[in-house]
């Protein structure tokens, strides 16, 4: 049965949705459009907004430029190479690969989800090659479900930020430590149940044998590449430069100490910018010389182009969303039909449904944070459960939003398409899990 609803999952989204950036082009118009219904903007109003929010989140794309081609940069190193070739030795058998994966992700995600995306894509295609017979499609979904836990986790910016003193809405909830939102029983709980039934599900969800498609390609931990061989040397100042050990040396070791300082006064509080820069300078000692890093580098801005071309459309979304008051409007609603029983569970919905035109853990909350905390004081809830809701929202609908799926798809050389189908069966069996977290505590 739960095989028959799977392979009908996968093939109503191989039929009806649309690559990825044509997916933002119509989460463009569909909130263009509700705008002018719902909140009774004018269309000329509606495309200012949109405007002034299509390059609001450059900096951001950059960072998610840098994670992906840094990442793959590190990978293509040899003792990166021989690692993720370990790790995946642990996998004989499908299922076992399905598992692992799944597993891996989880963690990842959890302790830091720029990490865990790259890591476990990476992951997905060493697998690819070293297991007969296992779906490559399933396997980087599994690869990118573990994602869903990453709000819960040490990263999550919603629960870090509450802690923070000065926080824009101190004067309303005060400074909530991480002990009662990322670190309470019912959190805990949450994320434990997640990473115990999701491997499980996956796989449950392997396809019969006639239906597997594998993986064609090259894995990453198998690429004979540039950067990893030792090319001509000439005589020449300039190629002696390039391809001088001692160059890559000192400018990694100035990287390398720095991150050391941070860590010993900041203490282990990962962030995308510490992530990169990690990944960057391990990348430039590990691959020897300036011309192998480069070289290596090259290979990996090729699969940035979905991540440049789309962020800006759903940047638009976001300053459509905000400026015209629809997700206020939908956060209003959920409200409306609330009693403090059901309060957290409907803030957990309404994010859920935001965050398919809100993607962004940040623009999310401020944009709900506002409205929900005071309603949650009115009504007498905790406001760590309903912001912890608001940050189980925004983590649980990436599953079927191709915004945070764009690095992993590019790592892995798939489409949206490809594995949506099993990202949305993953979305059932985590929503009923956060959904019974937030009534039962």
């Amino acid at each position: 049965m739960f095989q028959a609803v799977t392979n009908a999952s996968v093939r109503m989204v191989q039929r009806y949705l649309p690559d990825a950036f044509l997916f933002a082009v119509i989460l463009t118009f569909l909130v263009f459009v509700a705008g002018i219904i719902v909140n009774g903007k004018t269309p000329m109003e509606m495309v200012n907004y949109w405007g002034g929010g299509f390059w609001s989140l450059l900096s951001f794309t950059m960072q998610m430029v840098l994670i992906l081609i840094t990442g793959h940069t590190l990978a293509s190193t040899n003792i990166c190479k021989r690692g993720l070739n370990a790790l995946g030795s642990l996998a004989k058998t499908p299922g076992q690969a399905i598992v692992l994966v799944t597993v891996v992700s989880c963690v990842a995600n959890w302790i830091n989800w720029g990490f865990g995306l790259v890591i476990s894509a990476l992951l997905a295609r060493v697998l690819a090659n070293q297991v007969e017979k296992v779906d490559y499609r399933l396997l980087v979904a599994s690869a990118y479900g573990g994602f869903v836990v990453w709000h819960g986790g040490l990263a999550g910016s919603v629960p870090l930020t509450i802690a923070t003193e000065k926080h824009s809405l101190e004067n309303i909830i005060g400074v909530i430590p991480t002990s009662e939102t990322m670190f309470s029983p019912m959190n805990l709980t949450i994320v434990a149940a997640i990473m115990f039934v999701l491997p499980i599900v996956n796989r449950f969800m392997m396809p019969a044998e006639k239906d597997t498609i594998v993986f064609k390609g090259e894995g990453i931990a198998q690429q004979e590449m540039a950067a990893a061989t030792d090319s001509a040397v000439d005589n020449t100042p300039a190629s002696k430069m390039e391809n001088s050990r001692l160059i890559s040396v000192l400018v990694s070791t100035l990287g390398i100490i720095y991150l050391i300082y941070y860590f010993a006064d900041k203490g282990f509080k990962l962030n995308l910018d510490v992530v990169i820069m990690g990944f960057l300078f391990l990348g430039i000692l590990l691959h020897g010389t300036p011309r192998k890093f480069l070289d290596a580098m090259n290979e990996a801005v090729k699969t940035t182009t979905g991540i440049v071309v789309q962020f800006p459309f759903y940047a638009g979304i976001i300053g459509m969303m905000t400026a015209s008051g629809l997700a206020a409007s939908i956060s209003q609603w959920f409200i409306s039909i609330s009693t403090p029983t059901t309060f957290p569970l409907f803030t957990f919905w309404s994010a859920g449904l935001l965050n398919i035109f809100i993607p962004s853990g940040g623009g999310q909350w401020a944009v709900q944070g506002p409205i929900m905390l005071p309603v949650a004081t009115e009504l007498g809830v905790s406001h760590a459960k309903v912001a912890m809701a608001i940050a189980w929202g925004d983590a649980w609908t990436n599953l079927i939003q191709p915004f945070w799926a764009l690095p992993v798809l590019a790592l892995a050389g798939l489409g949206a398409r490809d594995i949506m189908g099993y990202c949305l069966m993953m979305l059932i069996v985590t929503g009923a899990i956060i959904s019974l977290g937030f009534l039962l505590f």
